[in-house]
C-alpha cells in the first residue's frame, strides 16, 4: 500500500457525555421561534461535534435545507451531550424538545425492536441494495409505519457502506474465539455474537475509546478506516479484521417530529426530502473516498495488523446469523414484516449482484498489468 497524508484527529474527542444536566437543560426549551414565515428547528444527534462522515452529515443536512429554502427553514445542530445525551435524541424529537434528529436506527431498538433491521442486517443488503429497497422496494413506507409510533417521520440520511469487522487484541481464528469476548457492537450483529458466546455492548460514540482503554470492553467495531482512524482505535487494539459481515451497509436516519413535519408547507417538505436524499448519497461517497486513504495510514504509519476472517469463521457466523434472525423475527411481528420485505429484496437481487459487482470486482483482481 502506498503512504498517504495522515488524517488529523478532530477536536471532537473532548467530553460529550452531557448526562442528566443536559437532559434537564433540554427540557426547558419551548417551541421553535417563529419570525413571520421563517421556521427555526433544533436538531439533536448521536454524534460528537464535527465527527467525520456521520456527524458532518447532520451539519450538511441543516445547511442545505436553509440554502434551498432561502432561509425559510433553518436548523441549529447540536452534537451529542449539548442538549441531550447521544441515545436520548429520539426521546427529544418524539416529545418535541427538538424538531429533528440524526443517528442510526439500531440506536433506538430499545423502543421498537424492528428498527434495527432498517440499519443493517448481517450478510444482508449492500448500500446500493439497501437504498434501492428504501426507494423502490417499499422500505420507506415500512420505515414510516415504525417511526410514526415514535411520533416521527423517517428519512435515510447517510450510509457508511460496508464496514470493517472490528478491532481485537487477540486473534479470531474461529467462531469459538468470540466466546467470552466483551465487544462494543450494536444491533443485530451484537445479537449474533451474543449467540456465539460474546457479551455485546452498544456504547455511544463518545464512550468507545475510554471503554477500550480501560478494559471495559475487549474489542470494538465502529465503522471503517475513515472513522476508526479519527477516533484513534488503533492505539488500543492490535488486529483489524475484515469484512464487516455484521454491517454490509448501515443506514443513518433523519427523524422529524410529526407535528413539526406536518406543519411544513408542501414545498418545504419536498426540500427536506430532496436534501435527505442528497445527503444520503454524499455521505456514502465520502466514506468510499476516504476509507482507502485512511486504511493506508493505519497500516503504513501506525503498523495496524490487517486480518481477514477465515472462510470457516464467516460461514459459521452466516449460519448463526440465519438462526438468530429466524428466532428474533418469530417473536416480533413488526420485525418479521421488515425482515420479510428486505430478505425478499435481497434474494431477488443476489443473482444480478453476482454477475455485476461481484463478477466485476473478481475480474478487476486478476493478474494483468494496469497503468500506475
Amino acid at each position: 500500500m502506498t503512504r498517504s497524508t495522515p488524517i488529523k484527529r478532530r477536536s471532537f474527542l473532548k467530553a460529550a457525555a452531557g448526562g442528566a444536566g443536559a437532559t434537564a437543560l433540554a427540557a426547558g426549551f419551548g417551541t421553535p421561534a417563529l419570525a413571520k414565515d421563517k421556521i427555526r428547528w433544533r436538531m439533536v444527534t448521536a454524534w460528537l461535534p464535527n465527527f467525520p462522515g456521520a456527524g458532518t452529515a447532520a451539519t450538511l443536512f441543516a445547511r442545505r435545507i436553509e440554502a434551498e429554502s432561502d432561509g425559510r427553514l433553518s436548523i441549529q445542530v447540536y452534537a451529542a451531550g449539548e442538549l441531550v445525551p447521544a441515545f436520548e435524541a429520539m426521546d427529544a424529537v418524539s416529545k418535541g424538545t427538538a424538531q429533528v434528529g440524526h443517528g442510526a436506527p439500531y440506536y433506538w431498538k430499545g423502543k421498537l425492536t424492528a428498527l434495527q433491521y432498517l440499519a443493517a442486517i448481517p450478510f444482508g443488503p449492500t448500500a446500493q441494495e439497501q437504498n434501492a429497497w428504501f426507494q423502490f422496494g417499499g422500505g420507506q413506507e415500512l420505515a414510516d409505519k415504525l417511526y410514526a409510533q415514535l411520533n416521527c417521520k423517517f428519512f435515510p440520511c447517510g450510509n457508511t457502506g460496508v464496514q470493517m469487522g472490528g478491532w481485537f487484541n487477540r486473534e479470531i481464528n474461529s467462531i469459538d474465539d468470540f466466546g467470552g469476548l466483551k465487544m462494543r457492537i450494536p444491533g443485530l450483529g451484537g445479537e449474533v455474537l451474543r449467540a456465539a458466546g460474546a457479551t455485546p455492548d452498544n456504547l455511544p460514540l463518545g464512550e468507545i475509546l475510554p471503554a477500550l482503554q480501560s478494559g471495559r470492553i475487549d474489542a470494538t467495531e465502529f465503522v471503517g478506516p475513515y472513522n476508526d482512524l479519527a477516533l484513534g482505535l488503533y492505539r488500543n487494539a492490535r488486529y483489524y479484521y475484515y469484512p464487516g459481515w455484521h454491517e454490509p451497509a448501515t443506514c443513518l436516519d433523519c427523524f422529524i417530529n410529526l407535528e413539526a413535519w406536518n406543519a411544513l408547507s408542501d414545498d418545504l417538505k419536498a426540500i427536506v426530502e430532496g436534501v435527505a436524499t442528497q445527503v444520503n448519497q454524499l455521505v456514502l461517497s465520502e466514506f468510499v473516498s476516504r476509507n482507502g486513504l485512511a486504511l493506508n495510514t493505519l497500516v503504513n504509519q501506525h503498523g495496524v495488523e490487517l486480518r481477514p476472517f477465515s472462510d470457516d469463521t464467516l460461514t459459521a457466523l452466516g449460519q448463526l446469523s440465519g438462526e438468530v434472525l429466524a428466532d428474533l423475527t418469530a417473536s416480533d411481528a413488526e420485525s418479521a414484516e421488515i425482515f420479510s420485505s428486505l430478505n425478499a429484496f435481497r434474494q431477488e437481487h443476489m443473482g444480478w449482484s453476482d454477475i455485476s459487482e461481484h463478477a466485476m470486482l473478481s475480474a478487476r483482481g486478476l493478474p494483468y498489468n494496469w497503468p500506475g
